[in-house]
């Protein structure tokens, strides 16, 4: 559930980012996973995969950062670093 949870939170932050830039399509998206928060960049892609479908963001580009320090703030996170649009 937690990662499901962390997906929600992310679709929703590209959703909002997307809309601020009046975006029609989100080509790519910049991505820092948090040690602790249960993904590896190929399961992150996956999950981002599923939770992409049917929004603008369906078939964007990722980079993901993997952070190794388990003592950060954000530790269990995934902070969105970046959308690239298509307007």
């Amino acid at each position: 559930m937690h990662e499901a949870s962390l997906m929600r939170g992310l679709m929703a932050r590209i959703d909002e980012a997307a809309a601020a830039q009046h975006a029609r399509r989100v080509v790519g998206a910049t991505v820092w996973l948090g040690a602790l928060s249960h993904f590896s960049p190929q399961h992150f892609a996956e999950h981002f995969a599923q939770a992409s479908a049917g929004t603008l963001a369906e078939g964007a580009r990722l980079e993901v950062t993997l952070s190794e320090d388990i003592g950060h703030a954000n530790a269990g996170d995934v902070l969105l670093e970046s959308i690239e649009v298509a307007e």
